[in-house]
């Protein structure tokens, strides 16, 4: 027990909506969504775990109106009612901070704060240590020498240092700063066009609000104006963000003392919940159990470390049908990871791990004697095997020499296909389907080092858990992809392509590293000129990368008009500084030098550091379970986001080149996504035009602007192309405003008119749209799935999101399992016919190929082939394929 204990309290309401908007799409059996209720009971044991609070508190929100309604009716009316998913969840977050046995408060017509604020201030010891748990700024007032905040989304304590730094000021000044600037989220007023840095600097200047107003007549212009005008309104906001600290309630301070859980209690909420894993651990003695908490059974763990184990595993192992496996390493780079250990699953709870690279280990097998009498087992394509990502496994162990074949099933891809809106780790599909909490990767190595550092047993009952979970998960996998029709979606297409990815990213792509290195020269010379040409039209130096010191200089030395507010200042976004940039010249040469520095820290210098100093080539990342529409995406380096339509971003394609013997070949579907939209809406003048090769975007602009074809100019078939996609994207008149620069209601007419010459694209919308709110569902046409629960929530902005992802993810996840599809079938045929050429990369629509000179004609019709001809189409689907000694050539 500590000397002088600190009371943590913790602002219970902020911590629903964190966890709400953390964790999306969980129910229970019986359809309860809980989510929220999850996500907080995890914040809140993470909390405990972490900072051992000796006095806890918790303080909630009440149902009726605040006080302050009285002074301001206008308080807070700016909240939306609680989403419909939500508030069923409420009354079982406090049932769980009651089993839990957590003191909680919550007094009608009073908010969290000033209860958070009187206990701090006045009924706990005057020098108590207090640690108020929470992300709100308001409460940042009552911080002192003794009271702090601790922002655990940030892991972020926030003292009275951290308050100056925040706001400029001194805590106790905090609420003349909220008075003059007021709080958007609040709808506290506040002086309109004073921001958080003027209002701190008057506040540091002259006090506080009563010294601004006694020094009015030193502050000229048009704020001085608006001071005077909005007087009243300064003092009453000052008045509604100053916390109350006599509240009527009492209590006692030693009933705060943290005290065990009710087991008992905890069982029956946390198993009604269906959080079986919590229930396990807090239903049983009445306190949390270790890390490691009752669940599977770890009897059939076995450590082979020593020649005569091992002999018998191989007998064991050769009778099995099918294992799954895992492989332990000493880094998370699939291409330079060093083998420290492999782990087998034969059956439910019974696994082996070999011992093979561990440091200082006494007793381990050797290395290739023990790889060479595993590799018949694992090349062995007639047994199945089973992985939880198999990609990173297979390239370990190929740089071994070993080509493990016979995949049969990959639990991370088919949690993904069941539900792509969560994580695919393997302690978070144990957790949820198995009830089971894994020992934690950072419980077994310490942070700053690695597995090969980890003792044998450790190792063993850590890695024999991975692959009997994976085993368990698979069994239990099977059985659901095939109820929910994702069985042949996880075998035809993700299985067969992640051997595919795994060859590609091995195999990599070359890079001209002289061009490159003169890039990075030619970039940044532009870029110190554009640092000179930025400091005079500013009128002298500032930091051109801090937003306050670029959002000073424009809004208040330039006086420029002030476009939108975020809640640390002026937001200088791509948005704001395009807008801007019709007024000025800096905006636009800000934007430039945006521009040049991202292309050269991101693509240039970042290539260059990580190309392989041996071959030149860039080993990118493909991740199959990421985007939710199931397109892939490329991480370390990101080779699918360089800018294209720019003449520095194709700079940069130029550096991507074929190797010595090869050319590179882009294969490009034109339009598939529209292609899609005619095919599955069996709109007839869609499907028309794509049949005859017609121009759909001088169709499109051509009804929109009501004008023949003949008479459309290029800007207005660039409207009418943007309108065109804007349907895919599911954008409705605000969006599509913006885009083009119109108002609202031409935007809508512009819709209108789409579906009017479009009927059949407005009748399939309608009819995706019905089917989604009937089963918070959509369906690619190979049945990939997507939730979209929140489709007739109370709330509309989360409502017309999950209409327009509805619709998108239809559209875009059926252009996704197209590719895909095409890229297993042209590797295979590749394969088949013994080809030499290579697939590199995938960027959305475009396969990349590095092309044997003597193979581009046979490839450029085997891709056409293999792509124009994935799927069954009615609508012809077309590829524009390049041939060409770099990528921006071949493209």
């Amino acid at each position: 027990m500590s000397e002088n204990p600190a009371l943590y309290i913790v602002d219970g309401s902020s911590y629903i909506f964190r966890a709400y908007f953390a964790i999306r799409h969980l129910s229970n059996s019986k359809g309860l969504p809980t989510n929220a209720i999850y996500g907080f009971t995890q914040m809140l044991l993470k909390l405990i775990k972490d900072e051992k609070p000796e006095y806890l508190l918790m303080v909630f929100d009440s149902k009726e109106p605040s006080f302050r309604k009285n002074d301001y009716a206008e308080y807070k009316a700016n909240r939306e009612v609680p989403p419909d998913d939500l508030a069923p969840q409420f009354d079982y977050i406090k049932k769980v901070v009651e089993v839990l046995n957590i003191p909680q408060i919550e007094i009608p017509g009073y908010e969290a704060d000033d209860i958070i604020a009187t206990v701090a201030k006045k009924i706990i010891p005057k020098e108590q240590p207090v640690v108020i748990v929470t992300g709100d700024k308001d409460l940042m007032q009552l911080v002192n020498g003794h009271i702090v905040l601790l922002d655990t989304m940030k892991d972020k304590r926030i003292d009275e240092a951290g308050v100056l730094e925040k706001f400029g000021v001194r805590p106790d000044q905090v609420i003349d700063v909220l008075g003059l600037m007021g709080d958007s989220s609040d709808n506290i007023p506040g002086v309109p066009g004073v921001g958080p840095k003027t209002a701190s600097q008057w506040i540091q200047k002259y006090g506080n609000l009563e010294g601004v107003y006694e020094h009015l007549g030193e502050i000229p212009g048009k704020k001085g104006q608006d001071l005077q005008t909005y007087r009243d309104q300064a003092f009453l906001s000052r008045k509604l963000a100053t916390l109350h600290e006599d509240v009527p309630f009492k209590l006692v301070f030693e009933d705060l003392r943290c005290r065990d859980p009710n087991s008992e209690e905890c069982r029956k909420l946390f198993s009604e919940l269906e959080f079986h894993a919590l229930a396990k651990e807090y239903g049983g003695s009445g306190a949390p159990a270790p890390a490691k908490a009752a669940g599977l059974s770890t009897e059939g763990y076995r450590l082979v470390s020593q020649a005569a184990e091992l002999e018998k595993f191989l007998e064991r192992i050769q009778s099995a049908k099918s294992f799954a496996f895992d492989t332990e390493t000493d880094s998370l780079d699939p291409l330079k990871a060093k083998l420290v250990g492999l782990s087998f699953a034969l059956a439910p709870g019974e696994a082996y791990y070999l011992a093979l690279g561990h440091a200082g280990a006494e007793s381990q097998l050797p290395l290739e004697p023990t790889l060479e009498q595993l590799k018949p087992l694992l090349e062995d394509a007639a047994i199945p095997k089973v992985a939880q990502h198999f990609k990173y496994d297979a390239q370990v162990l190929l740089s071994y020499g070993i080509h493990v074949r016979g995949l049969e099933f990959d639990t991370m891809l088919a949690s993904y296909l069941l539900d792509p809106s969560q994580s695919p780790k393997l302690d978070n599909l144990a957790s949820r389907y198995l009830d089971h909490k894994m020992i934690a990767f950072e419980d077994v190595v310490p942070k700053g080092q690695n597995f090969s550092q980890v003792g044998l047993k450790e190792a063993s009952a850590y890695s024999c858990e991975d692959a009997d979970v994976t085993w368990r998960m698979a069994e239990l996998f099977r059985g659901k992809l095939e109820s929910e029709g994702l069985l042949k979606l996880c075998r035809e297409i993700e299985i067969p392509l992640t051997l595919v990815l795994g060859r590609m990213e091995r195999q990599g792509i070359k890079l001209d590293l002289d061009f490159l290195r003169n890039l990075q020269t030619e970039f940044g010379d532009r870029i110190q000129r554009q640092e000179v040409k930025i400091h005079e039209l500013a009128g002298g130096p500032f930091n051109i990368q801090s937003p306050k010191q670029l959002g000073a200089v424009l809004f208040e030395k330039l006086g420029l008009p002030v476009q939108r507010k975020t809640k640390t200042g002026y937001s200088t976004d791509v948005e704001v500084l395009s807008e801007l940039a019709k007024l000025h010249e800096l905006p636009k040469e800000i934007l430039e030098y945006r521009s040049l520095t991202k292309l050269k820290s991101t693509y240039v210098d970042n290539l260059l550091a990580i190309a392989d100093p041996a071959t030149h080539r860039v080993h990118t990342n493909f991740n199959q379970t990421i985007a939710e529409t199931g397109r892939l995406s490329s991480a370390d380096p990101n080779l699918q986001n360089i800018p294209i339509r720019s003449e520095d971003g194709a700079k940069i394609r130029r550096a991507f080149i074929a190797d010595t013997g090869f050319r590179l070949m882009s294969a490009d579907y034109s339009q598939i996504e529209l292609r899609v939209l005619a095919e599955l809406s069996g709109d007839s003048a869609l499907r028309h035009a794509f049949a005859e090769d017609l121009d759909v975007h001088r169709m499109t602009a051509s009804s929109i602007y009501g004008v023949p074809e003949a008479q459309v100019t290029p800007a207005m078939r660039g409207a009418g192309k943007t309108v065109n996609f804007a349907v895919v994207y599911g954008q409705g008149p605000f969006g599509l405003s913006a885009q083009l620069g119109v108002t609202q209601q031409e935007a809508k007419r512009y819709i209108d008119q789409y579906f009017a010459k479009y009927s059949g694209v407005r009748d399939y919308k309608e009819k995706v749209l019905a089917g989604a709110r009937e089963k918070k569902e959509v369906r690619t046409l190979m049945g990939r799935r997507r939730f979209v629960p929140e489709i007739e929530g109370r709330n509309t902005i989360a409502r017309n999101l999950a209409e327009r992802i509805a619709f998108n993810t239809v559209i875009q996840g059926t252009a996704a399992d197209i590719i895909k599809k095409a890229m297993v079938d042209i590797a295979a045929e590749m394969d088949r016919k013994g080809l030499g050429s290579r697939l590199l990369l995938q960027v959305h629509d475009e396969l990349i190929f590095e092309v044997k000179a003597e193979e581009i004609d046979a490839m450029r019709d085997l891709v056409r082939q293999g792509m124009e001809q994935a799927v069954p189409f009615q609508v012809p689907l077309k590829v524009e394929i390049g041939v060409g000694a770099n990528w921006a050539e071949a493209h």
